[in-house]
């Protein structure tokens, strides 16, 4: 059998391609991040990461198509480059670390992630932010371009720069859109020379690959009919339970 058999996996995979989707779509976003710490549960970190970049690709063909016009062509100009050096860097290291490090540093990053939305949540009212100084948006585009290699987990770093001039939605998403685009797009090579584009992780993907325009959908439908005060609770429940499950694994 070339795909993944195992009913527990798809038990966590399938809320975490959809959450993934739900992210994609600006409902819930950001917590995107937690799928691949989901689906890390079952399957190692690398792995799941394979499973999710032709998921990635479907979800990004989808905002581009709606989302293509609105992007902030002079912030994708500024950072997206710095996202592709990410991409290098994390193609450098991930060679170098051991399956239970990449366990234990994403489990620390969605950790991170998690504290800083308690610490600092994002005010929907107030005067408009300003943007910090060119160099922190390259940092953070580097470690969201590291970060989206290795788990895919690209969103809270760039969006620590992005969120404070709180632009408007639409324009956020497509800037954002276009951004994660190019650097998945970047990943297919890396990740073929690391050995992870093979038949059993895609076929995997092929099964799962309905899930991702759903999960696109739902986002959409959430929006407009359901407050996201319960999910947020939810969801900040899941990050911590699996951030933590991952970090102690990487570190026993």
């Amino acid at each position: 059998m070339p795909f993944i058999a195992d009913p527990w996996f798809y038990a966590v995979a399938v809320p975490a391609v959809l959450l993934m989707g739900m992210s994609k779509s600006g409902f819930a976003s950001g917590f995107g991040s937690l799928a691949v710490p989901m689906m890390a549960l079952t399957i190692s970190v690398p792995q799941a990461a394979a499973i999710m970049l032709p998921l990635l690709m479907v979800m990004d063909a989808t905002g581009l198509q709606q989302l293509w016009h609105d992007r902030d062509r002079a912030l994708v100009r500024r950072l997206l480059g710095f996202g592709l050096l990410g991409v290098v860097i994390g193609w450098a290291l991930f060679g170098l670390l051991s399956a239970r490090t990449v366990a234990a540093v994403v489990g620390a990053l969605t950790l991170l992630f998690l504290a800083q939305r308690m610490l600092f949540p994002p005010k929907r009212d107030g005067p408009v932010g300003h943007l910090a100084p060119l160099w922190v948006g390259r940092l953070c585009a580097t470690a969201a371009g590291f970060t989206s290699f290795v788990a895919h987990a690209g969103g809270p770093p760039i969006n620590a720069y992005l969120l404070p001039q709180r632009m408007d939605p639409r324009v956020l998403s497509a800037t954002l859109a276009v951004f994660f685009a190019a650097v998945n797009s970047a990943k297919w090579l890396p990740y073929a020379a690391l050995g992870l584009i093979d038949l059993r992780n895609m076929a995997t993907a092929l099964v799962l690959m309905p899930l991702a325009p759903l999960g696109v959908w739902l986002g959409v439908r959430l929006t407009r009919y359901v407050s996201s005060t319960w999910f947020y609770r939810l969801a900040y429940t899941g990050m911590f339970l699996t951030g933590a499950k991952l970090l102690y694994d990487g570190l026993r």
